[in-house]
């Protein structure tokens, strides 16, 4: 069974697409490999903006090939500027909602928790607009 197999389980009023449900499946194992970069820059006593920072970079590495080829069907390099910009704009808003957060009494590590999936929405959108769009 594959992903547009999958999707047309769910009602039509709430259907993904199969590719969105890749993206998810393959966004779920680039998370937590970059959230556990963050948690060990943490652990390591780095300031939580580097701790995004250096989590964007190795994840940028670990996700461009993963997302690229496994849900856009893209093994093209030169997407990769754009892919880097999505991220950019992603570390932004990670960031900056961390600091929110943080106003709130919530810690670091919850924060960024909390932002996963609002982010990986944004990255989908932004992913499939402007870096990957056919």
């Amino acid at each position: 069974m594959n992903f547009d197999q999958i999707a047309l389980l769910l009602p039509e009023r709430i259907r993904p697409s199969g590719r969105f449900l890749r993206f998810l499946l393959v966004g779920g194992i680039n998370t937590a490999f970059g959230y556990c970069a963050f948690l060990a820059c943490l652990w390591l006593g780095m300031h939580y903006t580097l701790a995004v920072a250096v989590a964007t970079v190795l994840g940028v590495l670990f996700n461009f090939k993963s997302t690229g080829t496994l849900v856009f069907n893209s093994s093209n390099n030169r997407r990769l500027p754009r892919f880097i910009g999505v991220y950019a704009a992603i570390y932004l808003v990670n960031v900056t909602g961390i600091a929110a957060l943080l106003r709130c009494g919530v810690s670091e590590w919850l924060g960024g928790l909390i932002l996963i999936l609002p982010c990986a929405i944004l990255s989908y959108i932004l992913n499939s607009r402007y870096v990957f769009s056919s």
